[in-house]
Protein backbone atom coordinates (compact mmCIF):
# COMPACT_ATOMS: atom_id res chain seq x y z
CA UNK A 1 0.00 0.00 0.00
CA UNK A 2 1.52 2.77 -1.22
CA UNK A 3 1.53 6.44 1.54
CA UNK A 4 -0.71 9.18 1.21
CA UNK A 5 -1.74 12.69 3.65
CA UNK A 6 -4.75 14.25 3.82
CA UNK A 7 -4.72 17.97 4.69
CA UNK A 8 -7.54 21.03 4.52
CA UNK A 9 -7.96 22.36 0.77
CA UNK A 10 -7.42 26.53 0.88
CA UNK A 11 -8.76 28.78 -2.33
CA UNK A 12 -5.33 27.68 -4.03
CA UNK A 13 -7.08 24.10 -4.88
CA UNK A 14 -9.84 24.87 -6.51
CA UNK A 15 -8.95 23.36 -9.96
CA UNK A 16 -7.94 20.14 -7.88
CA UNK A 17 -11.51 20.67 -6.13
CA UNK A 18 -13.13 21.01 -9.30
CA UNK A 19 -11.64 18.43 -10.82
CA UNK A 20 -13.43 16.23 -8.28
CA UNK A 21 -16.39 17.42 -8.31
CA UNK A 22 -16.31 16.79 -12.62
CA UNK A 23 -15.40 13.53 -11.86
CA UNK A 24 -17.61 12.59 -9.68
CA UNK A 25 -20.75 13.86 -11.62
CA UNK A 26 -19.29 11.73 -14.58
CA UNK A 27 -19.60 8.85 -12.34
CA UNK A 28 -22.97 9.51 -10.73
CA UNK A 29 -24.18 9.96 -14.59
CA UNK A 30 -24.56 13.81 -14.49
CA UNK A 31 -21.26 14.97 -16.73
CA UNK A 32 -23.12 17.88 -17.63
CA UNK A 33 -24.74 18.89 -14.29
CA UNK A 34 -21.71 21.24 -12.99
CA UNK A 35 -22.02 24.45 -12.98
CA UNK A 36 -19.64 25.94 -10.60
CA UNK A 37 -16.55 27.30 -11.68
CA UNK A 38 -12.46 27.10 -10.41
CA UNK A 39 -13.45 30.82 -10.22
CA UNK A 40 -16.33 30.56 -7.59
CA UNK A 41 -14.91 27.56 -5.45
CA UNK A 42 -11.68 29.94 -5.24
CA UNK A 43 -14.00 32.86 -3.61
CA UNK A 44 -16.01 31.03 -2.07
CA UNK A 45 -12.63 29.43 -0.14
CA UNK A 46 -12.00 32.90 0.62
CA UNK A 47 -14.44 34.47 2.21
CA UNK A 48 -14.73 35.32 6.09
CA UNK A 49 -17.07 31.96 6.62
CA UNK A 50 -16.68 30.01 3.62
CA UNK A 51 -20.06 27.90 2.81
CA UNK A 52 -17.88 24.73 2.65
CA UNK A 53 -14.93 23.23 3.53
CA UNK A 54 -12.61 20.38 2.07
CA UNK A 55 -9.77 17.92 2.74
CA UNK A 56 -7.60 16.57 -0.07
CA UNK A 57 -5.80 13.71 0.17
CA UNK A 58 -2.24 13.11 -1.72
CA UNK A 59 -0.06 11.05 -2.73
CA UNK A 60 3.56 12.50 -4.13
CA UNK A 61 2.30 15.73 -4.39
CA UNK A 62 -0.76 14.78 -6.01
CA UNK A 63 -4.16 14.67 -5.34
CA UNK A 64 -5.84 11.25 -5.48
CA UNK A 65 -9.53 12.22 -3.12
CA UNK A 66 -11.35 14.47 -1.83
CA UNK A 67 -14.15 14.77 0.68
CA UNK A 68 -16.11 18.33 0.81
CA UNK A 69 -18.14 19.01 3.77
CA UNK A 70 -20.06 21.39 5.53
CA UNK A 71 -22.42 21.78 8.95
CA UNK A 72 -25.63 21.43 9.37
CA UNK A 73 -27.95 21.91 12.53
CA UNK A 74 -30.02 19.34 14.69
CA UNK A 75 -32.67 21.16 16.47
CA UNK A 76 -33.35 17.73 18.42
CA UNK A 77 -30.22 17.57 19.66
CA UNK A 78 -29.87 21.00 19.65
CA UNK A 79 -26.11 21.38 17.88
CA UNK A 80 -24.28 21.50 15.10
CA UNK A 81 -23.66 18.40 12.75
CA UNK A 82 -20.79 17.41 9.97
CA UNK A 83 -22.48 16.91 6.30
CA UNK A 84 -20.35 15.67 3.65
CA UNK A 85 -21.46 16.27 0.38
CA UNK A 86 -19.18 14.48 -1.70
CA UNK A 87 -16.70 11.89 -1.22
CA UNK A 88 -14.53 10.81 -4.46
CA UNK A 89 -11.59 8.71 -4.76
CA UNK A 90 -11.12 8.07 -8.76
CA UNK A 91 -11.52 4.19 -9.26
CA UNK A 92 -7.26 3.72 -10.19
CA UNK A 93 -6.90 5.04 -6.53
CA UNK A 94 -9.26 3.14 -4.70
CA UNK A 95 -8.58 0.03 -2.48
CA UNK A 96 -5.96 1.61 -1.02
CA UNK A 97 -7.50 3.08 1.96
CA UNK A 98 -8.20 6.29 1.41
CA UNK A 99 -11.62 6.98 1.18
CA UNK A 100 -11.69 5.36 4.84
CA UNK A 101 -8.70 7.69 5.55
CA UNK A 102 -10.81 10.82 4.50
CA UNK A 103 -13.97 9.67 6.46
CA UNK A 104 -11.75 9.21 9.65
CA UNK A 105 -10.25 12.80 9.39
CA UNK A 106 -14.09 13.75 8.89
CA UNK A 107 -14.50 11.74 11.81
CA UNK A 108 -12.05 13.51 14.10
CA UNK A 109 -13.14 17.02 12.86
CA UNK A 110 -16.59 16.15 13.89
CA UNK A 111 -15.68 15.06 17.06
CA UNK A 112 -13.38 18.07 17.96
CA UNK A 113 -15.92 20.34 17.14
CA UNK A 114 -18.61 18.89 19.60
CA UNK A 115 -20.84 17.65 16.14
CA UNK A 116 -23.10 14.45 17.57
CA UNK A 117 -23.49 13.23 13.87
CA UNK A 118 -21.90 13.04 10.67
CA UNK A 119 -24.30 12.46 7.61
CA UNK A 120 -24.23 12.21 3.80
CA UNK A 121 -26.73 10.88 0.62
CA UNK A 122 -25.64 7.89 -1.40
CA UNK A 123 -27.73 7.24 -4.94
CA UNK A 124 -29.72 4.68 -4.14
CA UNK A 125 -28.02 2.51 -7.14
CA UNK A 126 -24.48 2.83 -5.94
CA UNK A 127 -24.19 -0.10 -4.03
CA UNK A 128 -20.43 -0.32 -3.75
CA UNK A 129 -20.65 3.03 -1.65
CA UNK A 130 -23.06 2.02 0.60
CA UNK A 131 -21.59 -1.84 1.23
CA UNK A 132 -18.33 0.99 1.95
CA UNK A 133 -20.04 3.25 4.38
CA UNK A 134 -21.86 0.04 6.25
CA UNK A 135 -18.21 -1.28 6.78
CA UNK A 136 -17.45 1.93 8.34
CA UNK A 137 -20.25 1.02 11.00
CA UNK A 138 -22.53 3.70 9.04
CA UNK A 139 -26.64 3.18 8.72
CA UNK A 140 -29.13 4.14 5.98
CA UNK A 141 -31.99 5.86 7.34
CA UNK A 142 -34.54 3.95 5.17
CA UNK A 143 -37.57 5.86 7.20
CA UNK A 144 -36.15 9.19 5.38
CA UNK A 145 -36.62 10.49 2.08
CA UNK A 146 -34.80 13.28 0.79
CA UNK A 147 -36.60 16.17 -0.87
CA UNK A 148 -35.15 18.96 -2.82
CA UNK A 149 -36.79 21.95 -4.81
CA UNK A 150 -34.53 23.15 -8.05
CA UNK A 151 -34.93 25.79 -10.88
CA UNK A 152 -38.31 26.68 -11.99
CA UNK A 153 -40.38 24.87 -8.86
CA UNK A 154 -37.90 26.80 -6.26
CA UNK A 155 -38.65 30.09 -8.19
CA UNK A 156 -42.48 29.03 -8.23
CA UNK A 157 -42.52 28.47 -4.88
CA UNK A 158 -40.42 31.63 -3.65
CA UNK A 159 -43.34 33.83 -6.29
CA UNK A 160 -46.15 32.36 -4.40
CA UNK A 161 -48.29 35.01 -2.81
CA UNK A 162 -47.86 35.88 0.55
CA UNK A 163 -51.36 35.25 1.05
CA UNK A 164 -51.73 32.62 3.57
Amino acid sequence: MRRFSIRPADARDASIIHGFIVQLASYEREPDAVEVTVEELAQQLQEPSPPFECLLAERDGRAVGFALFFHNYSTWRGRKGLYLEDLFVPPEERGEGIGKALLIELARIAARRGCPRMEWAVLDWNEPAKDFYRALGASPLDEWTLFRLTDEALEQLASTSKDH
